[in-house]
């Protein structure tokens, strides 16, 4: 092999390696998933049974999610005289909002009786229903104020469990019932570009 011939593959592999790992990355290439049982993590069952569909919540919960999910929805903020989008788009409070509507929470009233009983918790001036439960800081007040708050040091992960809310700063989801290789689990959300279980 001549050296032209050596330096073209040596940038080939270098081009592919970038690649792969992008993907990987982005989760386009997907992540091998581990359930619970393989870390012997006791899987939390709800007592509950909202909706009385014979599924606890917490399953419930998951399973209304990744139904969600496979709809494919496109991220886009916009307005909707319906509350719910009714449509291919969506953003990250949707996916917890859908989650919890099939297993019979409807998110936008509650937060609304919330918002309307205690709206010195909430930074809004004219309440409206339809987008309210849709703000990622309205859902972090409805949340502390009405749901037990779970842990978020992640020394404790055996405690995160599938069909959990998680809050961060300006972004929600839901846990899934899928970890990676480190325990850690994965989170359905919806961001740019996509929705998926990250």
């Amino acid at each position: 092999m001549n050296k032209k011939t050596i330096i073209f593959l040596i940038v080939c592999v270098i081009i592919i390696s970038f690649i792969i790992g992008f993907l990987y990355l982005f989760n386009i290439i997907p992540h091998k998933k581990y359930s619970n049982s393989d870390f012997n993590i006791e899987q939390y069952i709800s007592k509950i049974d909202k909706d009385s569909d014979g599924i606890d919540d917490q399953t419930d919960i998951l399973n209304n999610v990744r139904k969600y999910i496979q709809t494919n929805p496109k991220y886009k903020s916009k307005y909707y005289e319906t509350g719910y989008p009714d449509d291919e788009y969506g953003v990250c409070t949707d996916v917890v909002a859908f989650g919890l509507k099939d297993a019979g929470y409807d998110l936008m009233e509650l937060v609304n009786e919330d918002i309307i009983n205690h709206q010195e918790n909430y930074d809004i001036e004219v309440i409206d229903k339809n987008i309210d439960f849709r703000r990622v800081r309205n859902l972090n007040t409805y949340f502390k104020n009405n749901h037990i708050s779970l842990t978020t040091d992640i020394s404790k992960i055996e405690e995160w469990q599938g069909g959990d809310i998680v809050v961060f700063r300006e972004h929600i989801g839901i846990i899934s019932d899928n970890r990676n290789k480190r325990r850690y689990p994965f989170s359905n959300s919806s961001c740019k570009p996509n929705t998926n279980e990250l």
